[in-house]
């Protein structure tokens, strides 16, 4: 993940009605840790991801894809 806005992760957050805490607390994390992944800020490891995926119901390719780094 590099430095920009995981604005996808927070959209899909939002849509369910989540809080920040609300999904730390779903996906075994901090408030903070999901905060830092939203600014883009911080790398989750895989079982995170998975986690914040499965909650969120969405795709690892849905939130963490970058396509600039693909190209």
């Amino acid at each position: 993940m590099n430095e920009e806005k995981n604005l996808r992760m927070r959209d899909a957050r939002t849509r369910l009605g989540l809080s920040q805490t609300d999904l730390a607390e779903r996906v075994g994390a901090t408030r903070q840790t999901i905060g830092l992944i939203e600014a883009g800020r911080y790398n989750p490891s895989l079982k995170l991801c998975t986690a914040i995926c499965k909650t969120l119901d969405v795709t690892l390719n849905d939130l963490f894809w970058n396509e600039d780094v693909a190209s």
